[in-house]
């Protein structure tokens, strides 16, 4: 009989039997970058590169052990915080990863994603943390490229329809700055006037009174309507 087992502390998985299931957390962190050249912003992501096997020196997302003691979005603010240094505004549970042959061992992988703003990520290097394009990534370890590619499915899928790119966004912003967003996700270029269009008609913004000037004719700022939630948990109520 298979035993499914909550393992605080392992940290191989050759420390555990073969009728053993493990349940780990990990989490698929998207945040906008401009490339200091190109001046073209790109969604991107950090990666924690292995130091043991299996895998060793393959890049792979941050994430760990459930414990016990501790819910699932307890685990992933917790491994978050341990391996990137990142505390998300933005965390929402993506899938369940449980392939038989997805590891040595079975592990069961409970997967978050998140989204950050560039003033969320710490100022100083993490070690063996690097950041990477999304469309451009190396072989990670485990099935974590399928997890990464799902991650960005969904992503572009819910941002036709809810708010979810407040997420990557400072909280006031011009139209310019959100299709810029827009446009990163969805890996197209979008017609301005259109898309002032759709999104001023959808009751999700609120115009301010201020501006952001510049070298251009001034923008105005806009914020989200905050009575619009980013992500719709529906009747669930949330535990920590």
């Amino acid at each position: 009989m298979t035993q499914t087992t909550l393992i605080p502390g392992i940290t191989s998985a050759e420390t555990t039997t073969d009728d053993v299931t493990r349940v780990a957390v990990s989490t698929v962190i998207f945040t906008l970058r401009r490339d200091p050249v190109s001046d073209r912003a790109a969604i991107v992501l950090p990666l924690v590169r292995r130091t043991r096997d299996p895998h060793e020196g393959l890049w792979a997302l941050p994430g760990g052990w459930l414990d016990t003691s501790e819910s699932l979005d307890a685990a992933a603010s917790r491994t978050l915080a341990e391996t990137t240094g990142i505390a998300p505004s933005y965390l929402e549970q993506l899938y369940a990863f449980g392939a038989v042959d997805r590891s040595p061992g079975r592990v069961v992988s409970i997967v978050y994603w998140a989204l950050v703003r560039p003033d969320e990520i710490p100022d100083h290097d993490v070690e063996n943390v690097t950041w990477f394009e999304a469309a451009q990534l190396p072989l990670l370890a485990f099935d974590h490229n399928e997890i990464v590619e799902y991650a960005l499915w969904r992503l572009r899928n819910k941002v036709g329809y809810s708010r979810i790119a407040h997420g990557l966004l400072a909280d006031e912003f011009t139209l310019a700055e959100l299709r810029e967003v827009y446009e990163s996700i969805l890996g197209r270029r979008l017609d301005p006037a259109n898309f002032r269009r759709q999104v001023e008609n959808s009751g999700n913004l609120i115009p301010t009174d201020r501006f952001r000037t510049g070298s251009h004719r001034p923008a105005r700022l806009y914020r989200y309507n905050q009575d619009v939630e980013l992500a719709d948990r529906g009747p669930l109520v949330v535990r920590h």
